[in-house]
């Protein structure tokens, strides 16, 4: 598995890349070769926090943590990772047996399905085009940290977000 570090406006020491490099190559037995790890490192307000993206097989595992030093945080986000393959166990067998991931029974209790797959709200709404703008101005009014719409110059399905750092973001389709 190729891994890529990187420093937001800090300089980490080699030692914490290699303790973290020898702490993540352990889902090398779970990920063939053709994926890709990002780890950032960065420090809000004084915490360490270490953010751990892995790209296998179309799909995309993401965990962040923050803690005193880089190597509790790099746990922390080890065993979210592992909770996230766990959880996905069953359908991950079944959508990409053959697209670059083997998941090895011992390594993983047997989980039952969660029921939050049975019980999935839905909930259906017209689409009225409107600009970025606006679709932010509607989320702040509902009180909700994202926001579906309808894009009123490309027509597409477009997500407005509130970001955890301030601001927000916007999510095109490709």
């Amino acid at each position: 598995m190729k891994m890529n570090f990187t420093a937001r406006q800090m300089r980490v020491y080699d030692s914490v890349k290699e303790n973290a490099e020898k702490k993540l190559s352990k889902f090398d037995k779970f990920f063939e070769d053709g994926c890709e790890m990002d780890v950032t490192f960065s420090m809000p307000n004084g915490k360490e926090r270490v953010e751990v993206t892995i790209h296998a097989g179309g799909m995309v595992y993401r965990a962040e943590a923050t803690a005193d030093t880089f190597a509790t945080a790099i746990d922390s986000s080890i065993e979210a990772l592992e909770r996230q393959i766990r959880k996905n166990k069953t359908r991950l067998q079944k959508r990409i047996k053959a697209e670059g991931f083997q998941i090895i029974e011992e390594d993983l209790p047997d989980v039952v399905e969660d029921d939050y797959v049975q019980n999935i709200k839905t909930k259906t709404f017209s689409f009225k085009p409107m600009g970025v703008e606006e679709a932010i101005l509607q989320m702040n009014m509902l009180g909700h940290d994202f926001f579906v719409f309808k894009d009123a110059d490309t027509l597409e399905t477009c997500v407005v977000y509130r970001r955890k750092a301030g601001g927000y973001g916007l999510i095109l389709p490709e």
